[in-house]
């Protein structure tokens, strides 16, 4: 079972926390895949409700442009 990303883990992000996700992802050095594809979700996340703060990184969600609106 995976854990629910909430609205409190992505308000709790900030310019320092979204970098070292974001170098994670791009060192791309993880003990398994689902860790990676965990981190991948949260930015994922992150890039959607928090746009301002994800914008930097958004070439490593890897996916064509979205509006949730």
């Amino acid at each position: 079972m995976t854990a629910s990303i909430t609205p409190e883990q992505l308000a709790a992000f900030d310019e320092a926390s979204i970098a070292e996700l974001a170098h994670r992802l791009d060192n791309d050095d993880y003990p398994s895949p689902f860790d990676a594809l965990s981190d991948w979700h949260l930015l994922r996340a992150l890039a959607i409700h928090r746009p301002d703060l994800a914008r930097p990184y958004v070439h490593l969600v890897d996916q064509e442009p979205f509006d949730e609106d």
